[in-house]
């Protein structure tokens, strides 16, 4: 996450930004571990897979995700600190132990949020899961609206472009409307073998179309985040950490810079939040449907 903070130009930002917040941010993923940092973070949890009522992550994606987003990084000495730690979560488990699911699932997850948003006062929707075409014309459909009746309600929905690429047309499909914030990958500044740079396998929207998608981009290989096998042993811990690559790990960097400006400007409208991530970010030359309009720079976002 250093390497993260200091591509996104976070580490220019004044930490007293990140050290405050009162931001909910919603989670639909695998679940979320019990991990050092991420204690007391979580204010609310549903089991759409299995019905269990506590918190628990058997599959490791979902508690990634919420590390990249708001983990304390307390046990790296803050190397691994996430993009706001003083963030609130309220997480709903879609994915299975393998970390797949259904969109069945899913429309349940939304639902749930649709129904508690107001009561947890969620001001962002982070969906770190690609779906792919989906057979029932029905449940994308539905999928689609849920999302849009969120964004209309003033939820700040980010979702992942999804790892279908390099070719045309190959963004997720709750990521092709205009009412959510889509976000690819890209790692011009990392040094990782050819075979794993993201550019090659971040979905990719159609060339000029009426508007552009991705979004933007932000890294995604190579991310140390919390890991959900963390166990405490006479020494201390071990496996606190692990290391993942996609566009899942790219959208909460997103997601976590959008709640870091809304920490700031709490009367922003959702168009205004995409706006300035749009116009804020920094343009790597490549093709829109790549790019979107660039990489995510968190310091022009929240000095703009």
């Amino acid at each position: 996450m250093d390497r993260v903070r200091k591509r996104i130009h976070l580490d220019e930002v004044t930490e007293s930004r990140w050290k405050r917040s009162s931001v909910t941010i919603a989670v639909l993923d695998s679940g979320i571990a019990r991990h050092p940092d991420l204690e007391g973070k979580c204010i609310a949890f549903k089991d759409f897979v299995n019905g269990r009522s506590t918190i628990y992550d058997d599959c490791g994606h979902g508690t990634h995700v919420c590390g990249i987003l708001c983990g304390s990084g307390e046990l790296a000495q803050g190397k691994y600190r996430g993009i706001i730690p003083g963030a609130r979560l309220v997480v709903g488990k879609v994915l299975n132990e393998k970390g797949e699911g259904k969109a069945d699932t899913m429309l349940e997850g939304l639902e749930w949020i649709w129904k508690n948003y107001k009561r947890f006062d969620i001001r962002l929707l982070n969906i770190s899961v690609g779906i792919g075409s989906l057979k029932s014309k029905e449940k994308h459909q539905r999928l689609r609206e849920l999302l849009e009746k969120l964004w209309d309600a003033g939820v700040v929905v980010v979702c992942a472009a999804g790892n279908k690429g390099p070719g045309e047309n190959s963004i997720s499909a709750i990521g092709g409307s205009d009412r959510v914030i889509t976000v690819g990958c890209y790692d011009d500044a990392c040094d990782v073998k050819k075979e794993e740079n993201c550019a090659l396998y971040s979905g990719r929207g159609v060339r000029n179309a009426v508007f552009r998608k991705p979004d933007l981009v932000a890294p995604g290989t190579g991310i140390v985040s919390c890991c959900h096998k963390v166990k405490w042993i006479k020494q201390g811990y071990e496996e606190a950490y692990m290391t993942q690559s996609g566009t899942s790990m790219s959208t909460p960097i997103v997601t976590g810079c959008a709640a870091l400006l809304l920490q700031r400007e709490p009367y922003l409208r959702n168009e205004q939040i995409k706006e300035r991530l749009h116009y804020s970010s920094e343009d790597l030359g490549l093709s829109w449907n790549m790019q979107g309009w660039g990489m995510l720079h968190a310091k022009r976002l929240l000095d703009s």
